[in-house]
């Protein structure tokens, strides 16, 4: 298809595909007779998915980042333009819903200016937190090799330590029946939910790291996978029965845990299950002593690695949590593993 019937069926302009093709979006093929452009069909989902991520907003170096792959299966093309829409969504949900708080505080408050510029810097805290999170371990580096490197013993220091016993552990608590939806977050490979695949749950796995998500596909072909994050859920309001997590939730800071813990509860059905097996301490006061510990026998290694990474305090969680009036089960595995169950009991 050449460049104007592209133009056409793509409701955009000649001179905007020039414009990708200059600024190294797209690279549609060229007759080495007369240079004319030709378009394929993957030229047209790739033109598709930059118009709707301009169409958001989406500035053309990120998209360039997004699409840093030349060819691209068409699901992935559409994954992407979901995601983006995803979170634009629950963007504009979070204005309409402190422009409502606003509207109830303005008049029968004395102080509603003071309200006001609390609201909206609430909203402002949310936006920057959504748009903030960058994946800094390089997962789609990992992705690969993960399950190999996935160690459970014979080291000074291991993460994984526990591993198995945690994801036995979340299937044993996260009680379904055929045809429920569990959603996985920060799927990689797909070890945790896979284990729900067996009694006719439909799994959705979701993970930002493209290459981890194409990795569970290999492995686990009857899993969905969709590409987002903790942040910014690829999901409607209460559509999913079940929320698991395994290893992922300490990329988030403290601050941002509570921002996905409530991304979670807004997807989840009434009487939802949550369940996160993750790296965490009980409190501040175990942090101290396990770091003391530590660094008093000169593990180097082990304190290098809790310091890279979020591992959660299990005690903020839990207090958010019960402040919300859910019931909260949790379990301790070792020093740093822990597991925290609960249900959604509003609507």
């Amino acid at each position: 298809m050449q460049i104007k019937e592209a133009a056409k069926l793509l409701n955009t302009t000649p001179k905007t595909l020039r414009f990708y093709e200059e600024k190294g979006l797209i690279a549609p093929s060229k007759d080495d007779a007369n240079q004319y452009r030709y378009f394929s069909e993957s030229d047209l989902y790739r033109v598709s998915t930059i118009l709707a991520l301009r169409e958001i907003g989406v500035p053309v170096k990120e998209i360039k980042v997004l699409l840093e792959k030349q060819s691209m299966s068409i699901k992935q093309y559409l994954d992407i333009q979901r995601s983006a829409l995803y979170e634009q969504w629950i963007e504009m949900r979070d204005m309409i819903l402190t422009i409502d708080q606003m509207v109830e505080q303005v008049e029968p408050n004395l102080h509603s200016q003071e309200v006001l510029h609390q609201l909206a810097n609430h909203l402002k805290s949310i936006k920057e937190v959504r748009r903030k999170w960058r994946d800094r371990w390089d997962f789609d580096g990992q992705a690969t090799d993960y399950d190999e490197n996935i160690k459970k013993g014979g080291f000074r220091f291991n993460v994984h330590e526990g591993y198995d016993e945690a994801l036995v552990m979340v299937e044993k608590m996260v009680q379904l029946q055929p045809e429920e939806v569990c959603v996985d977050i920060g799927i990689g490979t797909g070890n945790l939910g896979s284990r729900f695949l067996q009694t006719g749950v439909k799994v959705i796995g979701v993970d930002q790291s493209e290459k981890m998500l194409t990795k569970c596909q290999e492995k686990h072909p009857s899993i969905e996978t969709r590409k987002g994050h903790f942040l910014a859920l690829p999901l409607l309001d209460g559509s999913v029965d079940a929320i698991v997590s395994s290893y992922a939730l300490h990329h988030l800071t403290d601050q941002e845990k509570l921002h996905a813990f409530e991304e979670m509860l807004r997807v989840l059905k009434p009487g939802g299950q949550l369940c996160i097996a993750d790296l965490m301490f009980e409190n501040q006061a175990h942090r101290e002593r396990v770091m003391r510990d530590l660094k008093k026998s000169g593990n180097e290694i082990a304190v290098a690695a809790i310091e890279d990474e979020y591992y959660g305090d299990k005690s903020i969680l839990v207090t958010w949590l019960r402040n919300k009036g859910l019931p909260v089960e949790m379990l301790q595995f070792n020093d740093i593993l822990g597991l925290i169950y609960t249900k959604k009991t509003y609507e």
